[in-house]
């Protein structure tokens, strides 16, 4: 077994602060620019379009102001917006469901863009779930008909009342996402390095070896799929990306990885922001899991059998390269 060294964590902040500035360059902008557009027309204006869709699945035309801003600020945006609405318990259940698989889409697209996922194959696949999971509550539960009992309601934030204010608001927004995804992927650089260093990480991924397997997915693969499943897609963006480089993962690997994280990401984080709403979460979590396996057992399959196909289709393409060379020479005969 080897040793933890200064050497390992030298090796764990460096990887860490390299990994947060190629972060910082998609997160900062898009961080500033959504924290202004809240104070304009925009986000109510996506909110007021969105309305009619909402009944479709049960909710009250005011709930598209909480997807819009899940989806373009944070989650914290999103409750702190549910707690300001009377809704059922089924209404809020719905909301957490859509938030947990369709939240901060802006920023966690770019990051997985980064590892080479085509943006619009992950977040396609997190709308879909949100809303094919929302019907399905909406049509099957009958029950939560009471309304919802919120717990902790945060303080409310100052207004800004000019453009200044309004844009040194989004500058320090930025900085202060910026500087805590510095501090938890350093963390988590640094773990993984000691983890590394003492051979740790080798007895782990065989222990998740009948895991991995069942998802279609390399031996390789483990670190980089718990790290995403427990620190989120933007915190461990850091060993996703270290992980598909030194481990040279293989794009089907890319993929599934990136396919089970769109339902199943930060578990711990995702799952306890919702308890102030007043909701069950351990159904939350549970569907979450139940989806991720699901949809990326059947991606894995569908990708096993466009492989075969392609196999098959090279080897008739052989075979009929060889049939028309031993006609051409039978012809020179």
């Amino acid at each position: 077994m080897g040793k933890v060294t200064w050497h390992t964590c030298k090796n764990g902040i460096t990887k860490g602060l390299y990994t947060t500035w190629n972060l910082a360059k998609i997160i900062f902008p898009i961080t500033f620019v959504i924290s202004i557009l809240k104070y304009t027309p925009v986000i109510p204006a996506l909110s007021s379009f969105l309305e009619p869709l909402m009944h479709f699945f049960g909710l009250t035309g005011d709930s598209a102001l909480v997807l819009v801003l899940g989806n373009f600020l944070n989650l914290y945006a999103a409750v702190g917006a549910i707690l300001t609405m009377d809704l059922t318990i089924k209404q809020v259940f719905i909301l957490a469901v859509m938030l947990s698989l369709s939240h901060n889409m802006l920023v966690e697209t770019a990051v997985i863009t980064r590892i080479g996922v085509k943006p619009w194959i992950s977040a396609g696949i997190r709308l879909v779930m949100a809303f094919a999971a929302a019907k399905i509550i909406d049509v099957f539960w009958q029950g939560g008909q009471t309304m919802a009992q919120y717990g902790l309601v945060p303080s409310p934030s100052g207004i800004l009342t000019s453009w200044t204010e309004i844009v040194i608001n989004a500058f320090q927004t930025a900085l202060i996402g910026i500087a805590q995804v510095a501090v938890m992927v350093t963390l988590v650089m640094i773990m993984i390095q000691i983890l590394k260093d003492i051979h740790i990480l080798d007895i782990f991924s065989r222990l998740l070896r009948p895991f991995t397997n069942f998802l279609g997915l390399s031996e390789s693969s483990a670190v980089t799929l718990l790290a995403g499943t427990i620190f989120g897609i933007a915190y461990g963006a850091g060993v996703i990306i270290q992980s598909a480089e030194e481990e040279n993962l293989s794009k089907k690997d890319i993929y599934l990885i990136s396919i089970f994280l769109c339902a199943c990401h930060a578990v711990i984080e995702d799952t306890l922001i919702f308890v102030p709403l007043g909701i069950n979460v351990l159904p939350l979590l549970i569907l979450r899991l139940i989806l991720a396996l699901f949809v990326t057992t059947l991606s894995a399959l569908i990708w096993r059998r466009l492989e075969g196909k392609t196999e098959g289709e090279q080897i008739n393409r052989n075979q009929n390269k060889k049939q028309k060379r031993r006609k051409v020479k039978y012809n020179d005969v």
